[in-house]
């Protein structure tokens, strides 16, 4: 008979996380900044400044809004400047401020620039670029350094799936806000990494097995979770038929694949939050480590 898994007076295990949903949301803006400063930086290659131009200026907003929500999670601006102190590599969070900051004041210099000269070409937007992949991929690292159990055992497809579902969610919102010629690299990005984006999250799942993968079926996380592969595969279907020829079709695609996009990360997010609550997925999980090392 198999025993079930309790915990000292019922208590969780492990303490759960005090972030709040907004956290999810910055792991989105985050994504969505990043890849639109590395989109902007090659449409600025292939001399699409309409392109780079919305890409830079999407690249900068969402840099200053993905501050503000890091700095409301700190508590007090102090504490952001106190993380710059040092540099600490073996610190998620640590490198993470170090990229955000770098990422911010290239991306406000890039955002004025396409602003004022209305060109999407420059030396802060090509640093921003290059520094937008690790931006949207640095949180994946964050989490998954933790001891929650789906975030840590996923340690090597999550930063996949975060930068598939970042790369989607550039391509998304920028091609709204170009010609129709103009988004068409725009659409391929989102219609390549909305695979990706499928593809990978099925290979996170059934990595973490049917125990640690319950938590993306059941619950808040569940709910998000069926959400975003139903947008996602909603998107990628309508930007690779009727998107290709028609505008209207273009932007419900990319629309369907900015929710999908965000209904991921909030899966996510409280994956983590329903498998640190829960007793079982500690605790089974490691009896069945110690049963595999026997």
């Amino acid at each position: 008979m198999q025993r079930k898994a309790r915990s000292y007076y019922g208590r969780p295990i492990l303490k759960p996380h005090v972030w709040q949903d907004y956290i999810a949301g910055y792991f989105f803006l985050g994504g969505l900044a990043g890849a639109s400063a590395a989109l902007g930086a090659a449409a600025a290659a292939q001399k699409n400044d309409s392109l780079a131009r919305s890409c830079n200026l999407t690249a900068g907003g969402g840099a200053a809004v993905s501050a503000v929500l890091l700095i409301a999670d700190l508590g007090n601006p102090e504490r952001f400047l106190n993380m710059l102190r040092v540099i600490k590599p073996t610190s998620p969070m640590n490198v993470g401020t170090w990229i955000l900051s770098a990422f911010g004041v290239s991306s406000a210099f890039a955002a004025r620039n396409a602003f004022f000269r209305g060109s999407g070409r420059s030396a802060a937007a090509t640093t921003a670029g290059v520094l937008g992949i690790p931006l949207a991929t640095y949180t994946a690292v964050l989490i998954a350094d933790t001891a929650v159990p789906v975030w840590h055992e996923a340690h090597r497809t999550l930063p996949f799936v975060f930068a598939a579902s970042a790369a989607m969610s550039a391509g998304a919102w920028n091609s709204l806000f170009v010609s129709h010629r103009d988004a068409r690299a725009a659409r391929r990005l989102t219609l390549v990494a909305g695979v990706c984006e499928l593809a990978a999250h099925r290979r996170m799942v059934h990595q973490l097995g049917a125990l640690l993968g319950e938590p993306y079926r059941i619950g808040r996380a569940g709910a998000y979770a069926k959400a975003a592969r139903a947008l996602t595969t909603a998107a990628v279907i309508t930007t690779a038929t009727l998107g290709r020829r028609y505008r209207i079709f273009a932007t419900l695609g990319s629309l369907a694949a900015l929710a999908g996009a965000a209904c991921e990360r909030f899966s996510i997010f409280h994956a983590g939050t329903q498998s640190a609550l829960d007793p079982k997925y500690v605790v089974e999980h490691q009896r069945s480590k110690g049963n595999h090392a026997l």
